[in-house]
């Protein structure tokens, strides 16, 4: 979850949105670490197709209406399967792809529904660190966290 789902306009129309760069670092610890970054969205907005760019997404999908079938194509084209894919949601229209993966997760203020169908949930809120936070999970889950500190960290 990249941003807090907010929608922000200025004068002229144009659409603004806030990211968090430590959710930017995440994504570039997953890379690094050998995880393919897949991002489903149900809009579509010329300021996330930026940062999607800027962070070189590996799957990035925009005005993804039914995330299970977004989902299925993500796993589909990173060639491994539903179950050894990870999904991080906040809404409703998330439960589909949450329902369909091996590792469901939620930001902490996701929907009830949503948290109760996690098997990970963040304690930060969406786009405030929550991306982050599932990728030190997960890395660390998979041994390879260390890693991560000594190339960038210089530990």
């Amino acid at each position: 979850m990249l941003t807090d789902g907010s929608l922000v306009y200025d004068n002229h129309g144009n659409e603004l949105k806030r990211f968090n760069i430590r959710d930017g670092f995440g994504i570039r610890a997953a890379m690094f670490s050998g995880i393919q970054v897949g991002v489903l969205t149900a809009r579509s907005s010329e300021v996330v197709h930026r940062r999607m760019e800027e962070l070189k997404i590996d799957h990035y999908f925009h005005g993804c209406k039914d995330k299970a079938a977004g989902i299925e194509s993500i796993a589909q084209r990173a060639r491994v399967s539903l179950e050894q894919t990870a999904f991080m949601g906040d809404d409703i229209l998330d439960l589909p792809a949450l329902k369909r993966v091996g590792y469901p997760m939620a930001v902490a203020d996701a929907a009830i529904e949503v948290l109760e169908a996690a098997n990970f949930v963040s304690e930060s809120p969406g786009g405030r660190g929550a991306a982050r936070e599932a990728v030190e999970h997960v890395l660390r889950a998979q041994g390879k966290w260390a890693a991560v500190l000594t190339a960038f960290g210089g530990a």
